[in-house]
């Protein structure tokens, strides 16, 4: 068995998870989230610890408990405390500006870029270099935190650019004559 899926899941007070056979649904003061149940894997809800056994011996049906014990997982811290991603700009005159659900960044294009969050994602700017990007599913806190790094990646020599606040950029040397 799985070392991941060995270990129970434990469910706090305020959260409340349904198993049905094709679903499994945690709903919280966070929000709720939803996953799509795997044949291979038998959850079990035995007095607030969620259990996560394979249906059989095979490789995959090892291999998809680990996974399936951390995604329920994730999805029992997303609606308590909730995931967020910080990213920082580098460069002069970059900044950026939360207005409601909609991302204003100036990254030294000709044009400033507007990017909309989806439902679900909220974006603060506590000050005009930093970004800082929460919400209850960690799958899309990352993918949105992504996309925002996409539109101006650091660059490797003057390292300008959008970066995570945790990512150390690689500086190259300039050639020489």
């Amino acid at each position: 068995m799985s070392r991941v899926a060995k270990m129970p899941v434990a469910v706090p007070q305020g959260v409340d998870v349904q198993i049905k056979e094709d679903q499994i649904s945690v709903k919280g003061a966070g929000g709720q989230l939803s996953l799509a149940a795997n044949a291979l894997v038998k959850v079990n809800n035995e007095g607030g610890k969620l259990t996560f056994v394979p249906a059989d011996e095979s490789r995959e049906a090892n291999a998809m408990s680990g996974t399936m014990r951390q995604l329920v997982n994730n999805m029992v811290v997303g609606v308590t405390k909730g995931f967020e991603r910080k990213l920082n700009l580098v460069g002069v005159g970059f900044k950026a500006a939360a207005q409601g659900a909609r991302l204003n960044l100036n990254v030294g294009f000709s044009h400033a870029v507007n990017k909309d969050m989806p439902a679900g994602i909220t974006v603060a700017t506590p000050g005009p270099t930093e970004i800082v990007v929460k919400g209850a599913d960690r799958q899309r806190v990352g993918q949105v935190a992504a996309e925002i790094r996409a539109i101006r990646p650091p660059e490797p020599y003057k390292g300008k650019g959008i970066r995570y606040a945790d990512e150390k950029v690689a500086i190259k040397e300039t050639k020489k004559k």
